[in-house]
């Protein structure tokens, strides 16, 4: 998923490279699935981006032989006409379970979706193909990676993370969307409605990496309907957890949750490129990734 505005951030941070080579965080998960075994990928952009980055994805496709597809999330596809007036004060995308969908005619087979700002680490993509190659991957069966919430902060900013609750077989029981969690001291904690709740550092979250079988678009079809029923307004948007949770709840999907030891690093706030920039110097320098990716 590509197609965030980077408001934050101020600027798209989705091609904003990382490397002395220019290569993005995008790059680096791309690269990553490719050693995984993965060998198509869709990338969920918006009009915002440059033309010259996503020639720059053609080369890459093409040198490295892989399927691609640039699939555009416009606040106009999948918005059926008799919600049309819903568009007039629109600016922003209607959130990732609106993006997921917006690839739906590319995607026929299981799949995985991740933020295109997200560095994941390798354990995960290795991880997640298993499972789809060990056919755990079906119709009411989903999977997903779970980092630890002290892995995942910022330490320039509050974030916003999927805090996830397991049931006793290892499955998802429950991810609700926390939109400010941040470090206070020794202690992680989010706020809500003004009050303050300590979390245990070990607590799996939610980066928005899952494995999903084609069947889920049904779902997201008929949750993206209902969410425009609702007459959202126009910063309003629809999450992936959020369709996750009630498709668990209805016992409509299960989900497995899959771990790594792998660091997480994202970019929320443009101090964060800094450590990000450091990270990914310092993985070439211990030969985990070579010095130019695509030569």
């Amino acid at each position: 998923m590509a197609g965030g505005l980077g408001t934050r951030y101020k600027g798209l941070k989705q091609v904003d490279g990382i490397t002395p080579n220019g290569e993005t965080v995008l790059e680096f998960s791309i690269y990553d699935a490719l050693m995984a075994g993965f060998t198509k990928i869709v990338v969920v952009i918006n009009s915002h981006l440059p033309k010259s980055y996503l020639i720059r994805l053609e080369k890459i496709a093409v040198k490295k032989q892989f399927e691609l597809h640039l699939v555009e999330q416009s606040i106009e596809k999948f918005i059926p006409k008799e919600f049309a007036h819903l568009l007039q004060d629109r600016q922003k995308p209607w959130g990732t379970a609106h993006a997921i969908l917006c690839a739906k005619e590319c995607i026929h087979e299981p799949f995985v979706v991740i933020n295109a700002d997200d560095y994941y680490g390798k354990q995960a993509f290795v991880n997640m193909a298993a499972c789809i190659d060990n056919g755990q991957i079906q119709h009411q069966q989903f999977a997903m990676v779970a980092f630890p919430v002290s892995a995942t902060l910022s330490e320039n900013g509050a974030v916003s993370r999927g805090i996830c609750t397991l049931n006793e077989d290892g499955s998802l029981q429950k991810v609700i969307e926390r939109t400010k969690i941040t470090r206070e001291e020794k202690d992680i904690v989010f706020i809500e409605n003004g009050k303050k709740e300590i979390i245990e550092s070990d607590t799996l979250v939610s980066m928005n990496f899952w494995g999903f079988h084609p069947a889920i678009f049904e779902n997201l079809e008929k949750a993206f309907y209902a969410f425009l029923e609702s007459v959202p307004d126009p910063t309003s948007e629809l999450y992936i957890p959020t369709e996750v949770q009630q498709m668990i709840d209805s016992k409509s999907a299960k989900v497995s949750v899959l771990d790594t030891t792998d660091c997480w690093h994202g970019i929320t706030y443009p101090e964060d490129k800094v450590q990000l920039v450091d990270f990914i110097s310092e993985c070439v320098t211990n030969k985990l990734y070579p010095s130019e990716l695509w030569k």
